[in-house]
């Protein structure tokens, strides 16, 4: 027979981790699937694992690194009792009660649920170049409002050509003294009011018709080296900053085809957390197109860890 838990949550970001706060200390002693650290989409700690010092995470006014704010949030979990398993679920079932979640490949390994918490959160999409891995959150990124505030009175550049590229662009301009955006074709895709602020701008320029062939420097990012799409020529950038802004892509796989997701691939929730299905509530990037933001994540797992508690009790569970 497979074990069975009241509540299961999957994924171990800040979401994650503080829907397992808030339900093991109302005494539902949820397990909690973190993902397995080989895994690109789904590791243990989300993409806070990827960050250098977090600053606008409250409570910490000398900054955190993003795995120290994630193990202190999974010690706390602990603590009031959620049971926390480095494993990774390959596969979920929610037509019917109890939910079932098959672990690690195994079939043999499954846990059932009479709730489920969705907190699986979402990648940036990446350009896939030599020295882009190496100098993530040393000097590159893909969130200007989480590390802009590092990159005062520096030029940087921006990499990507649609409306999340140029917010992050009109953002980068209250730190940056220049901002670049490049983009591989000669016309954006962004909204016409973004273009014309981002044109607007004496702070941000443009490389048209150029795509990025490779990320270098030494400690840091020094510079790109880009291609003309047109011509084939290759130069060198100077930044000491990049911004990759090309879209992300939210963790679904688990429920794709299950339950109701927007157009462009989240979770459909509302009111709070509920899903379309009930008993799986969804929390963090997985249902964040918009904010995509730590304190965004921990608070709408709260609020997914509230109303599974309170749906639960409703149910007689």
């Amino acid at each position: 027979m497979p074990e069975h838990t009241r509540v299961l949550v999957i994924g171990s970001g800040p979401a994650g981790l503080t829907a397992a706060i808030y339900t093991a200390r109302a005494q539902l002693r949820p397990i909690v699937i973190e993902g397995e650290p080989s895994s690109t989409t789904d590791q243990p700690g989300g993409q806070l694992m990827l960050t250098t010092d977090v600053e606008n995470f409250p409570g910490f006014p000398e900054a955190i690194s993003g795995p120290d704010l994630m193990a202190r949030m999974r010690e706390q979990a602990a603590r009031f009792g959620a049971d926390l398993r480095v494993e990774k679920v390959h596969r979920l079932d929610v037509a019917q009660r109890p939910f079932r979640a098959w672990l690690s490949g195994d079939e043999e390994a499954s846990i059932t649920a009479d709730a489920v918490i969705l907190a699986t959160g979402a990648r940036s999409l990446m350009l896939n170049v030599p020295g882009e891995e190496r100098y993530l959150s040393h000097g590159l990124s893909t969130c200007a409002t989480c590390d802009g505030f590092f990159f005062r009175g520096q030029d940087i550049a921006v990499v990507g050509g649609g409306d999340s590229a140029l917010e992050e662009a009109l953002f980068l301009t209250r730190f940056a003294t220049s901002v670049t955006v490049i983009h591989r074709r000669d016309s954006l895709r962004a909204s016409k009011i973004m273009q014309e602020r981002a044109f607007a701008h004496e702070k941000i320029g443009f490389e048209w018709n150029t795509e990025v062939t490779e990320v270098f420097g030494d400690d840091k990012v020094m510079g790109l080296k880009v291609r003309d799409t047109v011509t084939g020529e290759d130069r060198v950038q100077l930044v000491t900053g990049v911004f990759v802004a090309i879209g992300h892509v939210p963790n679904t796989t688990l429920v794709t085809g299950q339950v109701e997701l927007h157009d462009h691939g989240y979770v459909r929730t509302g009111p709070g957390s509920f899903t379309n299905v009930e008993g799986l509530f969804a929390a963090g990037d997985v249902q964040d197109d918009i904010y995509r933001q730590a304190i965004t994540s921990a608070g709408s797992g709260c609020v997914a860890a509230i109303d599974a508690e309170r749906w639960l009790e409703a149910q007689g569970m």
